[in-house]
């Protein structure tokens, strides 16, 4: 009777991993189904999207996408490099006018029912990109040029139309953001690995090309971002330019808004190079980055671009 037992137990541990291999392929079959691919570092995140160890942001301000796009004359490192060497997006929209509600929009899914530049605006525990990564363990960081210190909640500082205006900086807004995550652009490490998951550059009024014009924007990007646009080709990061709004409402007499058409820039590594003509707006960049590290949708009905990753 002895001699059986073996065959017993032998039978039983294959008959044990047998349903342990099922279970582990109805698991993956699952997570499959829910859009969710390993979240670690360099992989593809919820939905396709890649992951990326660190994303920078730089918002700029104003210009229609056939102002910048195609334009090297004013902007030729926006053009000569990083639409050059990344993905350009010809159908990319800004949500409404004027500035303050696009800037919303992308960092919360919603304008919050903003529909003017006046400040300051406060909301307490709303959904919002910083909030949301904060939560899951991850860093964001805001970075304002002009900003006078660190967690300033002023609404401005500088010269009026060319200094810091709190209207460009959504997440001094939200109560579930923290003072440590709106640092001054002076806080933006010379040593990339050091930035956190998400990063939002917002230059002043001048540099971002509302109020000065648009190579002296172009200069600023490359003095100041074009070394982390070429080391985060090679270190798993990525870049991203995009405009609030095309300007027409702040420019009356140069109206060629194209419906609210701006440029879009993703430059870094894994980015597919070329021109992508889906129609994406600021609620699509949002849900890129949520998807991209598992995080909870604030707003909704915006998909994730999925298909700019090689």
């Amino acid at each position: 009777m002895t001699s059986r037992t073996p065959g017993r137990a032998r039978l039983s541990i294959a008959s044990a991993a047998a349903l342990a291999a099922v279970a582990l392929v109805l698991a993956a079959g699952t997570a499959s189904a829910a859009g969710w691919v390993s979240g670690t570092s360099g992989t593809r995140g919820a939905l396709g999207v890649h992951r990326f160890d660190h994303v920078v942001i730089v918002i700029m301000e104003n210009k229609n996408y056939n102002a910048i796009i195609g334009r090297p004359d004013e902007a030729p490192y926006i053009n000569g490099t990083l639409a050059k060497g990344g993905a350009v997006f010809s159908n990319s929209f800004a949500v409404t006018h004027p500035s303050q509600p696009n800037y919303l929009a992308l960092f919360s899914g919603s304008t919050q029912g903003v529909t003017n530049d006046s400040c300051p605006k406060n909301f307490k525990n709303v959904p919002n990109l910083g909030a949301e990564l904060i939560r899951a363990g991850l860093r964001f960081t805001g970075y304002s040029e002009t900003m006078p210190s660190a967690g300033y909640t002023g609404c401005r500082h500088g010269i009026p139309l060319f200094g810091y205006t709190r209207t460009h900086n959504p997440w001094v807004d939200f109560g579930n953001v923290p003072a440590a995550s709106n640092l001054t652009f002076a806080g933006f490490p010379r040593d990339y690995a050091r930035l956190p998951a998400v990063s939002i550059v917002v230059p002043n009024e001048c540099h971002d090309m509302h109020s000065c014009p648009r190579d002296n924007g172009d200069r600023w990007i490359k003095a100041n971002l074009g070394g982390y646009a070429s080391w985060a080709r090679s270190h798993n990061s990525l870049l991203i330019v995009t405009w609030d709004e095309d300007g027409t409402l702040e420019i009356p007499f140069h109206p060629g808004g194209d419906g609210n058409k701006v440029p879009t820039i993703f430059y870094g590594a894994h980015v597919r190079t070329g021109t992508l003509g889906e129609h994406i707006t600021h609620y699509s960049i949002l849900r890129t980055l949520e998807d991209m590290y598992g995080l909870a949708h604030a707003g909704a009905g915006a998909k994730p671009i999925t298909d700019v990753w090689q």
